[in-house]
């Protein structure tokens, strides 16, 4: 979660709503005059009609979501998924002995994707829904960590021998998850930096950092920065030749968060799941290209065993026992439900057909990208996700920058990523669209009308002084 630092609190004012005793709602006169409070608890209730309106008038300064081609994230639903949604604001997942239908459909969600992903036994694996991916890639790895350190027991070292060691993760350039997975269960991050002829994990990379205390190799299908897919099969070919040489045996966890729900259905061909002997776990988003509400992610290992019993906790809740394993505990169960909504309502042809028409979308906008002479596409919606990024051409001096074709762009309520790359290629800038289920051919067609409003506006206006990342840039979801 984000953290909030308090600030000095203002003095209140007497229009403030805390201090207000409005309570004839929306239409009264009064209400022009309140401000809501911004630091200090308020003392006395308030009009419900009227707190709403409030609110409701502050979060217009929100940007317009469906405008948002900088997220990953589900930002259109049906009308169905909201009416689930409110069926089951009240539902506590986590209480499996309350809301045993809710647990049920959890746990054919698990089955589902350990079919879609070719587990070998779909109906006897073990899998969780989370919070989101970041949440499942931490269980993956802390699975990882853990299967390890058994490995090393098994090899008859002592829990002195073992905690001296240090474990290490081989990976490409990954989300930020992944450094705080590192950080918060002490295991030493071995990412493989970009460079400016490589800007992915290679099978060369992967193996020359890897030795007897890796407790895995993540290759990720669906890179942020660039939205390329690594190449598990290659990865896992490599690990194989190198246990054959040196006989350590390192298992793979995909980070699946976005081809995680692609690759299954447009990509058939493409084998980088438990097809392969060596991946042992997958996880997902399932608010990403999984279509369902933000709040909802997947992780599924290919057999029980490749859980660590000791990771389960058998807690004892409101009257029923519930095998466990979770960095959080009461959420609610509304995003789970919609999730087998659209397992349900989409099937894999649903699936294919929205995802299929989400990469046209984005091979079409890179096509009219690359047409412009400012521009050089970097990734054009092929061999990765539905999405496209692309820099400037080098040595042109077209007076503006990209941090300032992303501030111009928000004039018309689009939000478009710009942003340098990681170590190595920090100097290297780029902008990124995410197409996602909502965004059509046409509204395609009126964001290149804009993006060709603002290349004219700075012709004739060019940039004096530059917008930096820190005052335009987009989020970096690697730092």
């Amino acid at each position: 979660m984000a953290l909030h630092e308090r600030t000095v609190p203002r003095k209140e004012s007497a229009n403030d709503m805390q201090a207000s005793t409005v309570t004839n709602g929306v239409s009264d006169s009064d209400f022009l005059f309140i401000t809501l409070p911004k630091q200090m608890f308020p003392g006395a209730g308030h009009d419900g009609p009227l707190v709403y309106q409030a609110v409701h008038d502050e979060l217009m300064l929100d940007g317009n979501a469906r405008q948002n081609l900088a997220t990953f994230c589900q930002t259109w639903v049906e009308p169905e998924i909201h009416q689930l949604m409110d069926e089951c604001i009240d539902k506590n997942m986590i209480d499996k002995d309350e809301y045993p239908q809710t647990a049920e459909l959890e746990s054919r969600c698990v089955n589902m994707l350990a079919d879609l992903w070719n587990a070998p036994s779909a109906a006897n694996t073990i899998g969780c829904s989370t919070t989101g991916s970041s949440e499942a890639a931490m269980l993956g790895g802390l699975a990882m960590k853990w299967r390890w350190r058994q490995r090393l027991q098994d090899q008859g070292l002592s829990e002195e021998e073992i905690r001296v060691r240090k474990p290490n993760l081989v990976c490409g350039p990954v989300q930020v998850c992944w450094h705080k997975f590192a950080r918060y269960w002490d295991v030493e991050l071995r990412e493989i930096p970009m460079e400016k002829d490589r800007l992915i994990m290679t099978p060369e990379e992967a193996v020359k950092r890897c030795d007897e205390n890796t407790i895995g190799v993540v290759p990720t299908l669906g890179v942020t920065f660039t939205c390329q897919y690594e190449s598990v099969k290659d990865v896992s070919d490599a690990l194989d030749s190198l246990e054959k040489e040196t006989g350590l045996d390192i298992p793979i966890h995909v980070d699946a968060a976005s081809g995680g729900f692609l690759a299954p259905f447009t990509d058939t061909s493409l084998v980088w799941d438990f097809r392969l002997p060596r991946v042992k776990s997958i996880n997902a988003s399932g608010h990403k290209f999984g279509l369902s509400p933000l709040g909802v992610g997947w992780v599924v290992w290919r057999d029980k065993e490749d859980l660590p019993r000791e990771l389960i906790f058998e807690v004892n809740y409101l009257g029923g026992n519930m095998p466990c394993f979770a960095l959080n505990f009461s959420r609610p169960g509304g995003q789970i439900v919609a999730q087998y909504y659209n397992f349900v309502r989409l099937g894999r042809e649903g699936y294919q057909k929205i995802h299929q028409a989400c990469y046209r979308t984005a091979q079409d906008l890179a096509y009219e990208i690359g047409k412009r002479d400012e521009f050089k596409v970097i990734y054009d919606g092929r061999e990765g996700i539905p999405a496209l990024s692309w820099t400037l051409n080098p040595g042109g001096k077209y007076g503006f920058t990209l941090y300032d074709l992303s501030d111009r762009l928000r004039s018309r309520g689009w939000q478009v990523a710009a942003y340098s790359l990681p170590e190595h290629c920090e100097d290297m800038v780029i902008m990124r669209i995410l197409v996602r289920h909502g965004f059509s051919q046409d509204l395609a067609e009126l964001f290149m009308n804009d993006m060709d409003r603002c290349l004219a506006y700075f012709k004739k206006n060019p940039v004096s002084t530059p917008l930096t990342e820190d005052e335009a840039g987009g989020y970096s979801h690697g730092r």
